[in-house]
């Protein structure tokens, strides 16, 4: 097999010899090494789960024994007669919205402001918004249930002072508020990563484009509209997909903590609701049908977002 003709730096065309079949085996042994590793952990901590709970929803197990009673879907069945999987789904997607919609505000509020706006000190307050991202969720959940302590909370004490006269309220123990309750520590103990995330996205915008815009006469708002909103929609679609699975996935920690499900199952969500029939109630099969319910309206969410936030919401003019 000929060579491929290269010219040395003396100028002489010599012809460049084809890798042997050795180093090809070599190189991909080299890339084996890493990917192997990885795969095996992806395998065994994620796949092999998701399998063995899709399977175990098909059989009626308690965990006390090795006794697997085949039923088929009856769990699904018994699942979709269940009230609370309703209720648990609606809080899920309440959850959602409310922090894609409080995350998104205050991180470009943050991002914009950090960037474009030129405060001082702002490498200390990028630090300071990151700060609740590095905090156990059992401890955000800990702390905020002091904020809303009816008694000796924060909260009620502000308000009081600006009433001037006590204030009590149940904040996490009324069904009307509860779900609201949730929001402000779920957004404040992961926002800083989304803004994070936009800060770099902001800063990789070249400053011509702003000084263009400003030359033909942009406001700042019209700036963000249609400068830095388009160039940052990649970021801003990682982050919505970002909180879509972590709250799909994982709200069920802030919620066990904070409320266990209370009051009369107001907060349940689908994860938390997992947790009390699997190991409370020793009802692991139908937990398990909890699970494959769960896993399919993440990825069924997931896709829906992904196909429409596809688009650029707007052109640079």
């Amino acid at each position: 097999m000929k060579g491929t003709p290269v010219t040395n730096p003396a100028g002489v065309i010599t012809a460049k010899k084809p890798k042997s079949g050795r180093s090809k085996v070599r190189r991909n042994l080299f890339i084996a090494t890493f990917i192997l590793p990885t795969l095996l952990l992806y395998l065994v901590f994620t796949v092999y789960p998701m399998l063995k709970g899709i399977y175990l929803s098909l059989f009626d197990w308690s965990g006390g024994s090795m006794d697997y009673n085949f039923i088929g879907l009856d769990n699904f069945k018994e699942m979709f007669k269940d009230p609370i999987i309703p209720k648990a789904l609606l809080n899920d997607y309440f959850l959602v919205a409310g922090k894609v919609i409080g995350f998104m505000v205050l991180a470009l509020f943050f991002a914009v402001a950090l960037t474009r706006l030129k405060i001082k000190g702002s490498g200390f307050y990028r630090a300071i918004f990151f700060l609740p991202n590095v905090i156990s969720v059992v401890v955000v959940g800990v702390l905020w249930r002091y904020v809303y302590n009816p008694n000796l909370g924060f909260l009620n004490s502000l308000i009081g002072k600006i009433k001037g006269e006590p204030f009590i309220f149940p904040w996490l123990g009324d069904a009307a508020t509860a779900m609201w309750s949730l929001l402000p520590p779920s957004i404040w103990a992961g926002v800083g990563f989304c803004t994070l995330l936009l800060i770099a996205g902001i800063l990789s915008i070249p400053d011509s484009l702003y000084e263009a815009a400003g030359l033909d006469g942009a406001t700042q708002w019209q700036q963000f509209w249609h400068v830095t909103l388009p160039l940052t929609w990649e970021q801003i679609q990682t982050s919505v997909i970002w909180i879509v699975m972590t709250t799909l996935n994982g709200s069920f920690i802030i919620v066990s903590i904070m409320t266990e499900g209370g009051p009369d199952n107001a907060t349940q969500v689908l994860g938390s609701y997992l947790y009390q029939q699997g190991f409370r109630q020793y009802h692991l099969s139908y937990a398990a049908a909890i699970g494959v319910l769960t896993l399919v309206v993440s990825l069924v969410t997931t896709v829906a977002l992904q196909r429409i936030m596809k688009r650029e919401p707007l052109e640079i003019s």
